[in-house]
């Protein structure tokens, strides 16, 4: 992918030059007049953006996420396995929660792009994230089980995309959207080695244990996304509460990004 697809729409020989200009001024509204193509990024550039600490809390919500996400996707016909269904049985009913999952990403994401608004509605998903995985470590028959990997799939993997998109959307400039969005995607799979070694063999059909620890780093996402929404909502109340900078440049505001005092972050 790296020779293939352009960084800039100046680089998209494939495209006509109106669909080229139009591309370009949409970055313009979202990021500033320049997008700084012509500047590459630093060593200090990369050091800059770490020093917002919303940029680390991000990562650590997509981490939390992770973590059951891959959990279930290693070990859903393990997991199903144990209700007592055969190995077949076990693939055909690892299908119907996915598609529960395909259906409400799809909803999340138009409701949530439709409202502006994205920090609701992933808590809504965690909540039922959580309530899924708190149902198998139950006692209650198999078939109510089966129905909590409805909430489980659909929760998880409802609440990670609008996550990503939620934090790549708060970070304005080209660098800082780079370097963030490469921090919070390299740092959040690392929870899919953590994911490997929490539902063990020794520990079927009631996986504990791996359900146990799902709940924890589902709850650890809601407790990140609360910090990370905190610190917009106060940013934002900040930059309300200041007079007008009329002595930085678009240049400037450009390279502060999400930084300028003119840029507001979505909740």
């Amino acid at each position: 992918m790296f020779f293939i697809i352009p960084n800039f729409p100046e680089d998209a020989k494939w495209l006509k030059p109106d669909e080229r200009e139009f591309l370009k001024r949409r970055l313009e509204v979202d990021q500033g007049s320049k997008s700084a193509l012509e500047r590459h990024i630093t060593a200090k550039d990369v050091l800059n953006v770490f020093k917002d600490y919303k940029v680390i809390v991000g990562g650590f919500c997509y981490l939390s996420l992770v973590v059951p996400a891959y959990a279930y996707a290693f070990f859903a016909p393990s997991i199903i396995q144990g209700f007592g269904y055969s190995a077949l049985q076990s693939q055909l009913h690892s299908v119907p929660p996915w598609a529960a999952a395909f259906g409400w990403s799809m909803l999340l994401a138009t409701v949530s792009d439709f409202s502006k608004h994205r920090f609701s509605w992933i808590i809504i998903s965690c909540v039922a994230s959580i309530s899924g995985f708190a149902v198998l470590l139950t006692t209650l028959p198999s078939y109510v089980k089966y129905g909590a990997l409805f909430l489980v799939t659909s929760g998880t993997y409802g609440a990670m995309p609008v996550i990503v998109c939620w934090f790549n959307m708060n970070l304005g400039g080209h660098h800082r959207r780079s370097v963030g969005s490469a921090w919070q995607v390299g740092f959040g799979n690392v929870g899919g080695i953590i994911a490997t070694y929490i539902f063990l063999a020794k520990d079927a059909p009631r996986y504990k244990p791996g359900y146990g620890t799902c709940i924890g780093f589902v709850a650890l996402a809601m407790v990140s996304s609360c910090i990370y929404g905190l610190g917009c909502l106060i940013a934002n109340r900040n930059r309300d509460r200041m007079p007008r900078r009329v002595d930085l440049s678009e240049r400037e505001k450009t390279e502060l990004g999400d930084l300028s005092p003119d840029y507001r972050y979505m909740l």
